[in-house]
């Protein structure tokens, strides 16, 4: 593999998705699918810092939870941490050595890039509520459910990433179908990712906001989730297309349909076991387990539909309608004047006051 290998008079609009050449000139003036450069300028016209949100009364919020509360609290977190410590580094891995259109290649980095800042925002909530914060990143892999759902995620990588390998070191046992194949069911995996296995977490995290509790935490997850939308976009853009400009991909599709399907099945089954641990000792005002997974289960139907898998899920009516205020998150504003730092917020606490700061100031 070399980082730049010229491909003279090539047709970019001829060009596919993947293993067909690599990229060697970033140009944008002529796109094949224009669809994944809207999504990277989306993406980019979403930036944001987790410390322009305030989380002060955060910290005092969390400490007048019960302990069933702050069970729920704390281990979605660390859920959604272990979650983005594999997304962070994932597509760049398994994506970028064999992407071969420019403006998908761009998309692929600008994704990452947004993973790492919802990695930050996690660390960004424990410093400002926790006394020990690396207890609870010591404690992360002790939980047997975060584990296997973090391994469930990392096989199709793995998997991808094996095969890139292999064509790249072009041993005799590589096969260019084998790889599509396998190309096709991390897309798979990395679609339900991004689009069914963080709503359990999402809604609990919701569920103590509409309580007047962890609004903070609730805000950065609002932002996560608007950012999770356009990454589901562009999966869904990528299982669409690829069977309609490659027959190889549309053979693997019919191939690999009811796997595909089991693969919801499985994380379905996963986020249900994640309801059942984090409610285990009772539920919350407006949120238990048993609406955890009906609301799992329509969401999982609706992006079943959307690449076209076989669902039996109920998709008519969401059980958590207030849901839908936190996730139509594209009306976000995350200017400075809109959002919680606390140098603008009203009543905010500045906490980093001494004897100079009012300094020739008088009534």
């Amino acid at each position: 593999m070399s980082v730049f290998k010229a491909n003279k008079k090539r047709d970019h609009n001829k060009v596919k998705m993947f293993l067909d050449g690599n990229v060697d000139i970033q140009r944008y003036d002529v796109l094949k699918y224009k669809q994944f450069d809207k999504l990277t300028d989306k993406q980019l016209g979403f930036f944001w810092r987790p410390e322009e949100v305030d989380i002060l009364k955060d910290a005092k919020d969390f400490k007048d939870l019960t302990d069933f509360e702050q069970h729920i609290f704390t281990s979605n977190l660390k859920r959604q941490i272990l979650l983005d410590s594999v997304q962070g580094r994932s597509p760049n891995l398994a994506f970028l050595p064999i992407v071969s259109l420019p403006e998908l290649e761009t998309w692929i980095e600008t994704w990452a890039f947004s993973e790492t800042i919802h990695s930050r925002s996690y660390t960004h909530i424990i410093r400002n509520i926790y006394a020990n914060p690396s207890k609870i990143f010591d404690e992360m892999l002790d939980i047997k459910e975060i584990v296997d759902c973090a391994d469930s995620i990392s096989a199709t990588y793995d998997k991808l990433i094996e095969y890139n390998d292999l064509r790249t070191r072009g041993l005799a046992s590589y096969d260019e179908y084998e790889h599509k194949k396998r190309i096709w069911k991390c897309l798979n995996s990395v679609n339900i990712l991004e689009g069914v296995r963080f709503y359990v977490s999402f809604a609990c995290s919701w569920a103590f906001a509409e309580l007047k509790k962890m609004e903070g935490n609730a805000k950065i997850i609002k932002l996560i989730a608007r950012d999770e939308n356009v990454h589901l976009a562009s999966t869904q853009q990528m299982l669409r297309l690829l069977p309609q400009e490659d027959k190889d991909f549309a053979k693997i599709k019919e191939e690999t349909a009811d796997e595909c399907k089991a693969m919801f099945v499985d994380a379905v089954e996963q986020e249900k076991q994640w309801a059942d641990y984090l409610f285990k000792d009772g539920s919350i005002i407006g949120l238990n387990a048993e609406l955890l997974k009906q609301y799992v289960e329509f969401i999982a139907g609706k992006r079943m539909r959307a690449v076209g898998v076989d669902t039996d899920y109920n998709t008519g009516t969401n059980p958590l309608p207030w849901t839908m205020s936190w996730i139509a998150g594209g009306s976000v504003q995350v200017a400075p004047q809109e959002t919680e730092i606390s140098s603008y917020v009203i009543g905010g606490t500045k906490q980093d006051i001494d004897n100079n700061t009012l300094k020739g100031f008088s009534l």
